[in-house]
């Protein structure tokens, strides 16, 4: 409550001898003249009566207010704090105008208050209180008054006196690494003692501080002990996020730009938005769910609007974003879904704000990442009689690849050994307690199949190693299993090694090695929870061993797709194959688009220990038209051995690759001032590509550059003009797009000088 009046006055409360100081009422903008609630002795509160009522009896009125020391100053010492904080590559605490003080939890900070005369400590005694919040209470741990003391508190709230020059008071203050994550109000009362009265004075500063989760506090509950991970996977503002498929693995240049302008507010918005108990707001086990329920906008008002359609009338298509500021800053300014992401944008953007909010983050892709719709923990594939897809019956899918997130923090809610990395995903596939979110779950409990903790476990272990089972109706039409594939889901798990352009391969921690006693062991038990079919696990013995070849490294858009089926015949016995190749294009999740060629084949007679071979090529010419965003190309392949009713059945993705972006571009260039980059490709396609441009991100706020046509078979060149405001080392991401080809893209490493 404030002091109504615009006068100022004094209230005596006589029976406890305690003077309430009320200055004039503040005006917007003015943070030094605002009025303290009330107090009985130091350290206590009550009320203040509202001036509409009668004063108490106790209550007198005291003209004087010369003896009541004020603060005029209070300097929060941001470019020293934030370097000490490893901050100062935030935008907003280096504002010309009006820089914030960004620190992180766990450790102290110095400010400097400059009084309106010498503090006294015999006389005067400084109060300091923190709130954050639209209520404030202490019980809620929003609000919190400490007195300054001589003695260091690491390890909970308080202030120290460091130093004194006149009327400058330097304190260092000292925050818990529990503390609530937010921006937090900074109050300082002082308390003037003098003829047994108690006078009191309050500041509210006009700027919040920042306080920030801290991986490097022993105390804290994201610490990492590495700095180099730290390096990576707090500070690092770029890096790549790998798309493609298991045989095919590229790494698509990111943009995180997590210290850029309104980031942090973006995410401590989020937070609000999504009523997050304050009490909580210092759990990252808490903040990293809310943070994967809220970058989608299926529940809760999300950044980015999901779409897999292809058609991306009314927004962007998702692989022509290079990064994450870009969507932030357009959420920011209009409070509305942006539109349109898919996997990768959605693990870039929570990769972001995890960084931005201190706890250490990494996008992760799995390759052929299995979507469990019914909780089975198994991928189900059903055909007709005569091999082909019954689609009809297909629920489940296999996504070429999945893009979701790892945050590290400790799980004190889980048996020992759970903590470390922990997946969370983004992008809204299922719901988890009625949301679209999901974790995070530990990815050491789900290595060891130990699925029924929270959160999330079974749909994250199935995405990684479910066993994949392929049925077929029998003569009276009833399903039977008739193959299960236990090496398919989960290759090849990636994410970008730290401090350098290397990929990662972190299968391992998902998993062990596949076949081994130790993973099998993890699928049943893992089952326990799920299908419970061990009867599927069943197989009988096969006489006819069945590959398939693809080289993929050797197959670009434009180009043919070749593939090679080998069957061969191992036992003592003449052997009749017949079956059904089907080639289509697809999307990266795994849902098949337009056909592109079918093959029956057979009955082809095999010899004992002979080989036998069916080809298939598919021409430019029948794929032309049908491709869809990632370029992939779905296969699969049927076949049943007459004689002993021995299947062999397959699905797979495969990927044309996309022409390379060749880029000239300086080492190193001067923030402000311009310089040009070359950039060309060969349009691979015998048809103009249409509605082409360039996005160029990573130096300064995300450009798109407008380009002609760019005819069938021809050379596009382009110079780009570039005027990078950021300062150091960097990496340029550019981005050729058009309606026939997108994410055409190459990074460059730059240094950016003063």
């Amino acid at each position: 409550m404030g002091c109504a009046s615009s006068v100022c006055c004094k209230h005596s409360l006589i029976k406890d001898c305690v003077i309430i100081t009320c200055l004039k009422k503040s005006q917007p903008g003015d943070s030094r003249t605002t009025v303290w609630d009330s107090v009985h002795g130091p350290g206590r509160r009550t009320p203040l009566p509202s001036s509409g009522n009668e004063l108490p009896s106790n209550i007198i009125l005291d003209p004087d207010t010369d003896k009541v020391l004020t603060v005029v100053l209070v300097d929060f010492k941001i470019p020293s704090n934030t370097k000490t904080h490893k901050t100062d590559k935030f935008d907003i605490v280096k504002s010309k105008t009006n820089p914030k003080l960004v620190v992180r939890r766990g450790l102290s900070f110095l400010i400097d208050v400059t009084f309106s005369k010498d503090y006294d400590e015999s006389k005067d005694d400084v109060r300091v209180v923190f709130d954050i919040g639209e209520n404030p209470l202490v019980s809620k741990g929003t609000n919190v008054e400490f007195i300054l003391s001589d003695e260091d508190r690491p390890k909970e709230w308080g202030a120290k006196i460091v130093s004194q020059k006149g009327k400058v008071l330097t304190l260092e203050i000292f925050t818990p690494p529990s503390c609530l994550v937010g921006k937090w109000k900074l109050k300082l009362d002082v308390v003037k003692k003098e003829n047994n009265t108690v006078s009191i004075y309050r500041y509210e500063h006009k700027d919040a501080i920042y306080i920030l989760f801290n991986p490097w506090c022993k105390d804290d509950s994201v610490y990492m002990s590495n700095d180099r991970l730290l390096k990576e996977y707090v500070l690092n503002e770029t890096g790549f996020i790998y798309s493609g498929n298991k045989n095919s693995i590229t790494p698509k240049p990111w943009n995180f730009g997590q210290f850029e302008t309104c980031i942090l507010d973006v995410a401590l918005y989020l937070l609000d938005i999504s009523e997050l108990k304050w009490e909580v707001r210092g759990n990252p086990i808490n903040v990293v769910r809310k943070i994967s329920a809220l970058v989608n906008s299926s529940d809760e008002g999300g950044v980015l609007a999901g779409n897999w359609s292809g058609d991306y009338r009314g927004g962007r298509s998702p692989l022509s974003w290079t990064g994450s500021a870009a969507i932030l800053e357009e959420y920011w300014q209009t409070k509305c879904p942006v539109k349109f992401g898919q996997c990768w944008v959605f693990s870039g953007l929570s990769t972001t704000i995890c960084r931005a909010l201190g706890i250490p983050a990494r996008s992760v892709t799995n390759y052929a990442s299995a979507h469990d719709t019914d909780g089975s923990i198994t991928i189900d594939v059903h055909f007709t009689s005569d091999g082909a897809s019954n689609d009809a019956l297909n629920y489940d899918s296999i996504w070429n690849f999945h893009v979701w997130n790892e945050a590290w923090m400790a799980r004190p809610d889980l048996p020992n050994g759970y903590g470390g990395w922990q997946a969370f995903d983004a992008t809204p596939q299922e719901a988890s307690d009625y949301v679209y979110c999901c974790g995070p779950t530990s990815v050491a409990a789900v290595k060891q199949g130990e699925v029924n903790l929270p959160y999330d476990g079974p749909f994250v272990f199935a995405e990684v190693n479910a066993d994949r089972i392929y049925w077929v109706p029998d003569s009276e039409g009833k399903l039977k299993s008739v193959y299960t594939d236990k090496r398919l889901i989960g290759k090849n798990i990636s994410t970008k090694a730290a401090n350098s352009d290397d990929r990662e391969d972190i299968t391992l921690t998902y998993k062990s090695e596949e076949g081994s006693a130790e993973e099998r062991v993890a699928v049943l038990r893992a089952n326990q929870v799920g299908s419970n079919r061990k009867d599927i696990y069943i197989q009988k013995s096969n006489d006819i061993e069945f590959s398939v070849d693809q080289d993929e490294s050797a197959t670009f858009v434009g180009g043919n797709f070749e593939l090679r089926f080998r069957m061969k015949n191992g036992g003592v016995e003449v052997r009749t194959v017949t079956g059904r190749i089907e080639v289509k294009s697809m999307y990266y999740t795994g849902v098949v688009a337009e056909p592109v060629t079918s093959n029956p084949f057979g009955p082809v007679t095999i010899n004992p220990g002979e080989e036998q071979s069916v080809f298939v090529v598919a021409t430019q010419a029948d794929y032309d038209g049908k491709l869809k965003d990632c370029c992939m190309l779905d296969v699969t392949i049927w076949a049943v051995v007459q004689e002993t009713e021995q299947y062999f059945t397959k699905k797979d993705d495969f990927r044309l690759r996309k022409p390379h972006l060749a880029i000239k571009a300086p080492s190193e260039a001067v923030s402000g001032q311009q310089f040009t980059v070359d950039v060309s490709f060969t349009n691979p396609l015998n048809r103009d590509l249409t509605n082409c441009y360039v996005v160029v991100d990573g130096l300064a706020q995300s450009f798109k550059f407008p380009q002609t046509n760019v005819a069938a078979n021809s050379t596009f060149m382009a110079t780009l003009p570039i005027i990078p405001t950021k300062v150091g080392k960097t990496d340029l991401i550019i981005s050729f797009n058009s309606d026939q080809l997108e994410d055409i893209n190459v990074s460059h490493h730059i240094l950016l000088k003063k």
